[in-house]
């Protein structure tokens, strides 16, 4: 896979997750304590920057 659409596809991966993290889970848990929404929206974007991170340091080599 050439390294410029490996980059693009990490990049389009960490940007849905990060959208998640953000908005999506916020609408199923609003019984819930915000503490609880806070931690879930962190582990999410724990997995956007293990993304994003790699993706920017190939995408600055080029």
């Amino acid at each position: 896979m050439a390294i410029i659409l490996k980059t693009v596809l990490m990049l389009i991966a960490s940007n849905i997750f990060m959208t998640f993290a953000r908005y999506g889970h916020l609408k199923d848990l609003k019984d819930k304590p915000w503490l609880i929404a806070a931690m879930i929206s962190w582990c999410i974007a724990l997995f956007e920057y293990l993304i994003q991170v790699p993706a920017n340091r190939i995408g600055s080599s080029l």
